[in-house]
């Protein structure tokens, strides 16, 4: 059997990586996140997927991907915060690292904490109209994913592949509740398993179809609110538009499985789950705890905390719209209301600024019927 010259070469190293690369451990260093100072530098690297090696015959395979590859735009759902703008950088860098190494013009990686002009764009539905106008006629895919994500390209062009991305599609790996939650405001109550929406720690993408779709509904109808709770839910509840839109389809090879999984064969993403070494405890001294309630609360809620975690705290206090000297409480001078309780939140935050004594470097808030 006749093979290309210098296939002979190829296959012959192919065969000697399986014995003799190994994956290197992943690195990381010991930090803590209460203490990282704006602008420090963060050296944890990016572990290493796998050693990859084609054939002769991927060549065609890999030509066409890498033809697809500039119709995706990245977007990292990324924090301003140096540590975590730093994992950003360090993906955005590991996908143009294997954009580039398949010889093809390099797809466009775009972290969202960057994106000026975008008032609430870590809420993903603002963006929607300039990505139409940017990238509506020249692109194929929206692939959103967190700074943890770690992804393989060439098997992400692979899975995207497999759908038409002149249709809308909306893709990832699929959640959904077992029981109606109070977060989901009681969403789909009778039965809450139906409603799928994404994991956004596996990636997800958006057809660009749907993406311009979205983008012509937002502005004919600006969005009403900007309060979210959970951000996932609520973007698939958007996009499902009451049955208008369509669901999210599930996609096998979007995955959340550690990156050093033996389980991780099929996927075109991973994710890195590793727990900083945050060091030595905070002091309880250092951490004030805020307790929100209310006088309807103060006489079965606030008698369950003082029996059981107010010990613990070396600091708290405890704000109403009722100044109750038993307890004792600070009457803020927001009425409870039954829906919406930002008023009460942000009233806690100027108090704890103008009002805390000594100053402490944590506020916890919590409400009255939070157990810790």
């Amino acid at each position: 059997m006749s093979r290309e010259p210098g296939c002979h070469r190829w296959l012959l190293f192919a065969a000697c990586a399986h014995l003799f690369f190994l994956l290197p451990p992943l690195r990381t260093r010991a930090f803590a996140l209460s203490v990282v100072p704006e602008g420090a530098e963060d050296e944890t690297e990016l572990p290493v997927l796998q050693v990859i090696s084609f054939n002769c015959q991927s060549r065609d395979i890999l030509e066409t991907l890498g033809d697809q590859l500039k119709e995706i735009v990245f977007i990292i759902q990324s924090q301003s915060n140096s540590f975590h703008s730093k994992r950003a950088e360090d993906l955005k860098r590991d996908i143009l690292k294997q954009a580039a190494d398949l010889g093809k013009e390099l797809p466009t990686v775009l972290l969202i904490h960057q994106m000026v002009g975008h008032e609430g764009a870590w809420t993903i539905l603002p963006l929607m109209r300039d990505l139409s106008v940017t990238y509506g006629k020249n692109s194929s895919w929206i692939f959103f994913c967190e700074e943890d994500t770690r992804i393989q390209v060439v098997k992400l062009l692979e899975t995207l592949g497999r759908f038409d991305g002149s249709k809308e599609w909306f893709l990832g790996k699929a959640l959904y509740d077992e029981e109606s939650t109070i977060i989901h405001h009681y969403a789909f109550a009778e039965n809450p398993t139906v409603f799928k929406f994404p994991d956004f720690a596996a990636g997800w993408a958006l057809s660009i179809p749907l993406v311009n779709k979205l983008a012509k509904k937002l502005k004919s109808e600006p969005l009403k609110s900007d309060f979210t709770i959970d951000l996932k839910h609520e973007i698939a509840l958007y996009i499902w538009q009451k049955g208008e839109g369509p669901h999210l389809t599930p996609v096998p090879e979007f995955c959340t499985d550690d990156v050093n999984s033996h389980k991780v064969d099929h996927c075109a993403t991973t994710f890195s789950n590793f727990l900083p070494l945050c060091g030595e405890p905070v002091k309880k001294e250092d951490v004030f705890v805020a307790v929100k309630t209310c006088q309807k609360f103060h006489g079965d809620r606030i008698p369950v905390v003082k029996q059981t975690w107010e010990r613990e705290a070396a600091l708290i206090e405890y704000y109403s719209d009722y100044a109750d000297i038993s307890i004792p409480t600070v009457d803020l001078g927001i009425p409870n209301t039954d829906r919406g309780h930002c008023g009460k939140t942000f009233a806690i935050l100027e108090w704890f600024l103008n009002h805390s004594s000594p100053r402490t470097p944590w506020l916890v808030v919590v409400d009255d019927d939070t157990l810790i």
